[in-house]
């Protein structure tokens, strides 16, 4: 599949700055996101402080490699779903606030059946494509999703989000220890 979607681009005359993968719209694009998502998160953060969530703030190398390895994951899919699904509706809506709109809900789907993960990709989705229609550069916005992800993670109860599992792999259980 990623063939085809890289061979779309190829069809489509699309450049590395249409599709926001430059550095152009990175200031814009950041001046916009960036002070949201503090906005939706400082709460969040004070919340999980309050109620002495540990798991917030790891330490370590281990925590560093998650959180680069989810950042690059979150990268993947604004690639996907900006990039990609979002300019090609574009081009067939010539509506912004439709195209992103289908791209929340677009995104919100790729994470069912994990209800937690539908309504927080739904709206978050939503601004993100709303954003990249005005500023398309999906740095910031991969930074946005993998910072709250890992929010998610540290203050959502884990029978909830049963550790962040979409897809068949929702179902799963997980062994305990020993």
């Amino acid at each position: 599949m990623l063939v085809f979607v890289l061979l779309t681009h190829w069809f489509h005359h699309d450049r590395p700055d249409e599709m926001g993968l430059t550095l152009h719209e990175l200031r814009g694009n950041a001046r916009l996101i960036l002070p949201l998502a503090a906005a939706i998160y400082a709460p969040v953060i004070v919340l999980a402080l309050a109620r002495h969530r540990d798991a917030l703030f790891p330490s370590g190398k281990i925590a560093i490699e998650r959180f680069l390895t989810y950042g690059v994951w979150c990268c993947f899919q604004q690639y996907l779903m900006q990039s990609y699904f979002h300019r090609r509706l574009r081009s067939l809506m010539h509506t912004p606030h439709l195209s992103s709109a289908l791209v929340a809900i677009m995104f919100a789907g790729a994470h069912l059946p994990n209800l937690l993960l539908v309504a927080i990709t739904a709206g978050g989705g939503f601004i993100m494509a709303k954003i990249f229609a005005r500023r398309p550069n999906i740095w910031p916005l991969a930074l946005a999703q993998a910072v709250g992800g890992i929010l998610v993670a540290a203050v959502a109860p884990p029978a909830l989000i049963r550790d962040m599992r979409v897809g068949p792999g929702y179902w799963k259980v997980r062994p305990g220890p020993g």
